[in-house]
């Protein structure tokens, strides 16, 4: 269920909430390769699915930057801050890959309020995002994303 903030303000002093999870997303070979075409990263071990079959992980694997990518799909499953006139994604702090994610498997998210602060005209919020794997006991990545939203009353 998304945990809806109905303005900026409102995440003031809401470090440590936890959101999640996400619901599954299933990691398919075209979604892979669709990632591969995009950044021309066409290493064996995400492409090619015969040479993969003998590699280290007996399948081909996602990307590391395409799993992180996917922070977008699920933060919109997690949380919902309202009453802003606009939003900017100002970046990442402490990404880890720390599990592959091997094409046919599923991955959600959960995540944790770890900052936020009064900035310029507006809030800054540190979301701590965490890429689970169905099955595995180690996350896929865990990734520090932060927001600045400028809210319509300040």
């Amino acid at each position: 269920m998304v945990k809806i903030y109905e303005s900026p303000r409102d995440l003031i002093g809401q470090e440590g909430t936890m959101f999640g999870p996400s619901n599954w997303l299933r990691i398919d070979q075209e979604r892979v390769n669709g990632f591969a075409d995009v950044t021309g990263d066409h290493q064996w071990i995400h492409v090619d699915v015969e040479k993969a079959r003998d590699g280290p992980f007996g399948t081909t694997i996602a990307h590391g930057y395409l799993t992180m990518s996917l922070v977008n799909v699920f933060l919109p499953e997690l949380v919902e801050v309202r009453g802003f006139s606009h939003a900017v994604n100002v970046g990442a702090d402490r990404l880890r890959f720390l599990a592959p994610v091997t094409v046919g498997s599923r991955i959600r998210a959960i995540g944790e309020i770890v900052a936020v602060e009064e900035i310029k005209g507006g809030i800054q919020q540190v979301v701590r995002v965490t890429i689970e794997i169905e099955g595995s006991e180690k996350p896929a990545c865990i990734i520090d994303t932060i927001s600045r939203y400028y809210p319509e009353d300040i």
